[in-house]
């Protein structure tokens, strides 16, 4: 269930930014059919309310040479909050780490990591060994992409 705040129009405006962020007010005033300073008023509130968290382009990985994507598995050896803290503070300076995810199950986290080969995943996996308190790694590599999708449905 969408949050009681939106109404109908927020909530078309949040699919259509999710589906082109380089909508102009202009542009999606015409596909609501409302005027251009009630979508500015609308985008603006959305964004200060944290709805809209940022902007961005969303990039062809393979242009860009980060063909290889692998899904690694972190085990810490103790669960204190200092050291939770300490691992996602480290692990998130990494370039390489695209998202990052507190997991309940075996393994404490989940890395989305993107490099160019395995070379560069290997220097990776070098550089998280360096952080304190990790007794495992297992990682997993992408084979292929069926679906890759950065709009909720709302």
């Amino acid at each position: 269930m969408i949050n009681a705040e939106l109404d109908p129009t927020d909530v078309q405006i949040l699919k259509l930014l999710q589906q082109d962020a380089s909508l102009t007010n202009k542009e999606l005033s015409y596909k609501l059919h409302k005027s251009i300073a009630t979508v500015h008023e609308r985008v603006r509130r959305l964004k200060e309310q944290g709805y809209i968290q940022r902007i961005v382009a969303i990039l062809d990985r393979k242009k860009i040479n980060k063909n290889l994507i692998a899904f690694s598995q972190v085990l810490l050896n103790d669960h204190t909050a200092d050291t939770l803290n300490t691992f996602e503070r480290e692990v998130v300076k990494f370039p390489e780490v695209m998202e990052c995810f507190q997991m309940t199950g075996t393994f404490d986290f989940i890395l989305r990591v993107a490099t160019g080969d395995m070379d560069e995943y290997h220097r990776f996996y070098r550089k998280l060994g360096t952080l304190p308190k990790i007794t495992s790694v297992q990682s997993f590599f992408v084979l292929s992409e069926t679906k890759s999708d950065t709009a909720y449905p709302l």
